[in-house]
């Protein structure tokens, strides 16, 4: 099936009528985007063509020679319950809506509606089917715990469960038309997330990515909607905005918790009207790309201070994935740090240098604000500035073990003194005691990594961690 057809299940319109199915085609095609469309004049058909293709819904007529429309709904709901039904009929009769409905159709329409109710009428069908696979699919997915196409992972370095999970959860909303947030700080690879599900979808247009942070109403709303000629002073030629490139693809919209609440109030219309204006228009276009956002603020606690629209944050949170920091995943340590260590000597031109035993036991203790990216940046100063066929740790040093006084000058006295509020303060021996034990715990046993960490000589520790010991013994 072509992956650019929206939805990526068929569209089935079964009507004796070819121009009603004609018009309603285009109707469909130009309103809501839907291009899946397949279209059947004899209602004795429709059983086979059910076998032969992929129909999530059937939007059918009621009054039909040969085989009749409620007749219809009988024989698809007993052989294919899983398929959606649509009664579009000529009559607006209670009853007969009353008994479609109980024999199990979706949704009831007369001909005569407006155009909008019934566009709305089939999106809404589509979004139930495309809510309830994609619930079979995660159900699937988290029992089996594996991943299908890890290929499109391929750019994420990770042994940790709870990113195969995240993985899988992708995997499972990939083909979803309804938005996909990514919460994580920064640094944890959101836009890498956002790339293996623009590849997932098989879409065949671009993935367009746009930090909107920083961006005022009027800039984001050109950025995203482009304008005609003459919109504005200087707008001497039109422009087409991000979402127009995107068409067909992916539009990545990365600290969407910086929008301001007019920008919102934009980037909400056109999620659920599924259309926007270019600046200075008054013609609408379709939005036909998926829209992932990310952010690495707390959209949750915003929402609750009025900063963040709830109605926005509840749109945009249907498919929602939280990026574990680094911190939390110190397993991904070693294949990160042999993936670093290969790609910035491939990238400087260099032999890809041997890290030394206790480099892994020094990053083990450190938290990582920058996450990903930082660990990044630094094994690439460590690679530029490296000689000898051992990496040399000092650069990690300057940046993990930092002076303590420059703790002090961030850090408020409160929080500092770690014995406030303490109702009998610990000897010096019993502190240095409890240090020691710390620093051990953290360096995994190893006493040069100990000693750094402490901020004294590898002997000095050696020969404290001796003192300890004959004490234990009674010495």
């Amino acid at each position: 099936m072509n992956p650019s057809h929206y939805p990526h299940f068929g569209v089935l319109l079964v009507d004796d009528e070819p121009a009603w199915l004609r018009s309603l085609s285009l109707t469909l095609e130009r309103s809501a985007g839907i291009t899946n469309i397949l279209t059947c004049q004899d209602s004795r058909l429709v059983m086979e063509l059910l076998e032969q293709h992929e129909i999530g819904l059937v939007l059918l007529d009621l009054t039909m020679p040969h085989l009749g429309g409620e007749q219809l709904i009988g024989m698809i709901s007993e052989r294919h319950p899983e398929i959606a039904i649509i009664v579009i009929s000529g009559m607006n009769q209670i009853e007969s809506a009353v008994s479609c409905i109980k024999q199990g159709a979706f949704d009831y329409f007369v001909k005569t509606v407006e155009e909008d109710r019934l566009v709305s009428g089939v999106l809404r069908a589509i979004r139930v089917l495309e809510l309830e696979r994609q619930n079979r699919e995660m159900s699937s997915r988290m029992l089996s715990g594996t991943v299908k196409c890890p290929a499109a992972f391929r750019g994420i370095v990770t042994t940790d469960r709870t990113m195969q999970a995240i993985f899988s959860y992708i995997e499972a909303v990939a083909l979803s038309g309804e938005p996909l947030l990514i919460l994580g700080e920064s640094g944890v690879g959101k836009e890498l997330i956002a790339r293996a599900a623009h590849t997932l979808s098989g879409c065949r247009g671009q993935l367009v990515s746009v930090n909107v942070a920083g961006l005022d109403d009027v800039v984001f709303a050109d950025t995203l909607f482009g304008h005609v000629r003459g919109a504005f002073t200087g707008a001497d030629q039109p422009r087409r905005g991000m979402i127009e490139e995107a068409a067909d693809g992916t539009l990545f919209l990365d600290e969407i918790g910086d929008l301001s609440i007019p920008s919102q109030v934009k980037l909400l219309r056109l999620l659920q009207e599924g259309e926007y204006f270019p600046l200075g228009s008054d013609r609408p276009k379709r939005l036909k790309a998926r829209i992932v956002v990310a952010t690495h603020q707390n959209l949750s606690h915003k929402q609750e201070a009025g900063s963040f629209r709830r109605d926005l944050y509840y749109r945009l949170c249907t498919h929602m994935v939280a990026i574990p920091p680094l911190r939390e995943r110190k397993g991904d340590l070693p294949p990160l740090l042999d993936h670093f260590l290969e790609e910035s000597a491939r990238a400087l031109g260099k032999k890809k240098p041997t890290p030394p035993r206790e480099l892994l036991q020094l990053l083990a203790t450190y938290n990582f604000p920058g996450n990903v990216r930082e660990l990044k940046a630094l094994v690439y100063n460590a690679v530029s500035v490296h000689r000898d066929r051992v990496l040399s740790m000092e650069t990690f040093l300057t940046t993990i073990i930092r002076p303590e006084s420059k703790q002090q000058m961030v850090v408020p006295r409160a929080e500092r003194n770690l014995f406030a509020g303490v109702e009998r303060l610990p000897t010096f021996g019993e502190a240095a005691e409890l240090l020691v034990e710390e620093a051990m715990a953290r360096a995994n046993g190893n006493q040069t990594m100990a000693a750094r960490l402490l901020g004294i000589s590898q002997p000095a520790l050696s020969k404290r961690l001796k003192l300890r010991g004959a004490i234990g013994e009674g010495v």
